[in-house]
């Protein structure tokens, strides 16, 4: 039996052991992920953390969410430059908005639970195992480690894909109403950018648009490069709290200075 780590009394080991990858039941839960992972490109613990550490997280969240930086922007959903000389229908032409607060790791406490859980060690492992990668790195970027992304009302995130391969994210707070992450997997694939079905989207089409709620505590992993996401509006007088886990394959990554600007206000 492995011993108890520094966050059992954040996760909720007995149902999620990820601090005894050795023991069957890690193993189980490795294979769960991996197999949600490869089928559907997306994979949820529901209740990975004790809900006395979701109540802690929501409340401190409310007091952080001052020292978010705002951001409210269009772009397509690609995050490049805009190309006037394409039709006004092609995908790489079409804007969405996004709009949200983000709370950079350096202002949230050490004993934040997400930060907690993130800087342990466990859980770096655990996250790599269910990636099916060998080593992962935590991201040495002071700021964008793990952060707490406000969503108030009218705030969203905009279709899109992501630059990296995968993401991680821990729930703290659904919002009242709306906010619940969806997305089309593999929508598009490295040798065909599928231009026509990301247009449709655009445009309105709901064609395999797959809703991924996610409820307060929930620990989920979801590959973004291939397939499209958003975070459609949110509505409602609660916030949607939530934090993204930064991982790497090589030790030292960090944003550059002019991404740190981008999304948190400011460099460090």
């Amino acid at each position: 039996m492995a011993a108890q780590p520094p966050v059992a009394d954040l996760v909720a080991l007995e149902r999620y052991p990820v601090h005894d990858l050795e023991s069957s039941e890690g193993v189980r839960l490795v294979e769960s992920c991996r197999a949600e992972l490869r089928r559907a490109g997306a994979c949820k613990l529901d209740g990975f953390l004790r809900p006395e550490a979701v109540e802690r997280m929501a409340a401190d969240g409310a007091e952080l969410t001052a020292q978010g930086f705002p951001n409210d922007d269009v772009h397509n959903v690609y995050f490049t430059e805009i190309d006037e000389s394409l039709p006004e229908d092609d995908p790489r032409r079409i804007l969405v908005r996004s709009a949200q607060k983000a709370v950079a790791m350096d202002v949230l406490p050490p004993d934040f639970p997400t930060r907690r859980v993130y800087e342990w060690d466990g859980l770096t492992r655990f996250v790599a195992a269910a990636l099916e990668k060998d080593v992962l790195y935590r991201s040495a970027d002071p700021l964008d480690g793990c952060n707490l992304t406000v969503y108030e009302p009218g705030d969203e995130l905009g279709w899109h894909f992501d630059n990296s391969e995968f993401s991680v994210t821990l729930m703290a707070q659904p919002a009242e109403r709306g906010g619940e992450f969806e997305y089309v997997p593999m929508i598009r694939t490295p040798e065909d950018e599928n231009y026509p079905a990301v247009r449709a989207l655009l445009q309105g089409s709901r064609e395999g648009v797959i809703p991924f709620p996610s409820g307060p505590g929930t620990l989920a992993f979801f590959r973004g490069r291939y397939s499209i996401h958003r975070v459609p509006p949110v509505e409602g007088s609660r916030p949607r709290l939530n934090s993204v886990l930064t991982y790497a394959a090589e030790p030292g990554h960090k944003l550059s200075p002019l991404t740190q600007k981008l999304f948190y206000g400011r460099t460090a």
